[in-house]
Order: structure tokens, then C-alpha cells, then sequence
């Protein structure tokens, strides 16, 4: 939370934008859910994710100390999303400099509002500025990769007698910018944030991302869901978890289910709900049992 030169600066030339409050759709931004810029796992990660592909470089690095931003904290940009686009839909200008008490952004993110609560809070809004992102994505060229945090900084504010008012932080201008003026993002289903795994929030968020509400659904092979999670698990055992999930169908809105061909890899295809329909030969609901082809 020590505040740089820099970042006095920058917050000088920022117009404060207090949280709206009363419910709201909860917003997540496209980028992020299209591409590995978080750790799914519960336990500290200090491994760089980087994913390359085509055009697109996405490299993320995090300290010894806090590790890389978990899908978890990235329920807090979800917030500010939400925000972002509630204000701007409403004809108010919000800006990169927020401030907004932790029991605000616990109650939208589904969280308890217990001093634990708050201090998990604490720990992900330190994650999030630790965690250093270096993208080409929305770049001019691949070459050109645009470096920043999740969050530039953030305090606690308090009064004159030391009673907190709440937080304050600062976004980044790529974060922003996307959700701002090229409205980079989707309505997603609250139920989202009771999801507790990290494999199947990350699903979530790339099927809604490249599902969207098309009847007739969309499939991505194992091996290229193993790549694109950005996961430090083996094939094996991510494959696994992958026919967990479609055994539990926990994903709000969506209908999984397992393809195997006769020839190639298995296939996870995934449609709306409003829009299942019987599964075709060979499409089965999946279970971890069953062997996972070598490759």
C-alpha cells in the first residue's frame, strides 16, 4: 500500500468516483475472460503463466511474497466492471480512482462480511497490485506489449479521529479503458460467485465468453482447455477435473457434456440451457473414470 512518487501523482490528476450503491448486474470483462491472466489455485503460485498464441502474448508474474492474483481476486475487477458500466449507463462519470468500503464490494462479490472476510479482502486487493501483467492484447502491434498491475495502488481511508471510511484504489488505464470506451464486456450470472473451484470458475468464464447464447453451442478439445487455463496441473489431472464438472454441471446457465469421436481428442462442448437439446451420438455427460487419451 506505499504509495510511489508516481502514484501521488497520478492520483492527483484523478477525479474521485464514489461507489453507486444498491444492486447491479455483475459485469466481467472480456479480455479477462478469454485469456490466462490468473492462478486457479487456492495455494500461493510464484510461476509465471505465459501464453502465447498467434497475435496474442499474455505473461504474468507475481512477488514471493503475495503470489499471483488468484480467479478469486479477480472478483473484486468484476466489481469495478460492474461499476464502471452502471455509472457510464447511468450518465455519471466514474474514473480510475474508486473508493468504496469493503462491506460493498463483500456483499456484491457473494462474500461473509466477518473481520475474516475483510482481511482475505485486504490480502486479494494486495495480490492484485503485486501482480505485474504484460499483454499484447489491444495493442497496436504484437510486438508492442502493454505492462501494468490490477490494481496501482490502494489505502484505507480513515477520518480525523481514525474511524476507516472505506478503501480507495486506482485501477489501470488498459483495465479500464477496455470496459469503459470499448465496452469489452459481459452480463454474467451471479451465481458465478459461488462456484468454489477454480478450474470450474475459469470454465465459466471462457464459455460465457466464447458460448455466449448461440443454440448451437461451442467445443473445445481438452488438450487446448489444458493450454489455455494456464494451469500448473498435469493434462491427467486437469482432464479429470474436467469430467468432474461436467458430472456435477455446476456452471450457471450452461449444459456440459463430453464428445469422443472415434478419431481425436475428446471434446468438451458446452450450451446454453434454454437451449439443450437431446446429446448427439457419442456425447456422453463424462466421468473421471473413463481413461484419458495420451498425447
Amino acid at each position: 500500500m506505499l504509495k510511489s512518487r508516481e502514484g501521488r501523482g497520478e492520483r492527483e490528476q484523478l477525479d474521485l468516483f464514489h461507489a453507486l450503491p444498491g444492486e447491479m448486474p455483475a459485469r466481467d470483462a472480456q479480455d479477462l475472460m478469454a485469456y490466462p491472466f490468473f492462478s486457479l489455485a487456492k495455494s500461493k503460485r510464484t510461476v509465471p503463466i505465459d501464453f502465447r498464441t498467434g497475435s496474442v502474448t499474455v505473461r504474468v508474474e507475481g512477488t514471493v511474497e503475495h503470489g499471483l492474483a488468484t480467479i478469486w481476486d479477480a472478483d473484486v475487477l468484476i466489481w469495478a466492471a460492474s461499476q464502471i458500466v452502471e455509472a457510464r449507463d447511468a450518465g455519471i462519470r466514474s474514473s480510475r480512482l474508486m473508493a468504496v468500503t469493503p462491506y460493498e464490494i463483500l456483499r456484491f462479490i457473494g462474500r461473509g462480511t466477518s473481520l475474516r472476510d475483510y482481511q482475505r479482502l485486504k490480502a486479494a486487493l494486495d495480490r492484485l497490485q503485486s501482480t505485474s501483467v504484460a499483454t499484447s492484447i489491444r495493442q497496436p502491434t504484437a510486438r508492442r506489449l502493454h505492462r501494468f498491475s490490477w490494481i496501482n495502488e490502494w489505502t484505507e481511508r480513515a477520518d480525523d479521529r481514525g474511524r476507516p471510511l472505506g478503501i480507495e484504489l486506482i485501477l489501470p488505464d488498459w483495465f479500464y479503458t477496455g470496459v469503459l470506451e470499448a465496452s469489452l464486456v459481459l452480463t454474467i450470472d451471479a451465481n458465478y460467485f459461488r462456484l468454489t473451484g477454480g478450474i470450474e470458475r475459469w470454465l465459466y468464464r471462457l464459455v460465457r465468453k466464447h458460448g455466449g447464447w448461440q443454440r448451437a453451442g461451442w467445443r473445445f478439445d481438452f488438450a487446448h482447455l489444458h493450454r489455455k487455463s494456464g494451469s500448473l496441473a498435469r493434462f491427467t489431472d486437469f482432464a479429470c477435473d474436467l469430467r468432474g464438472i461436467v458430472a456435477r454441471q455446476p456452471l450457471p446457465g450452461y449444459t456440459l457434456a463430453i464428445l469422443r469421436p472415434r478419431r481425436g481428442p475428446e471434446l468438451l462442448t458446452f450450451r446454453t440451457v434454454s437451449a439443450a437439446v437431446p446429446l448427439p451420438r457419442g456425447e456422453t455427460s463424462g466421468a473421471c473414470a473413463l481413461p484419458v487419451k495420451k498425447r
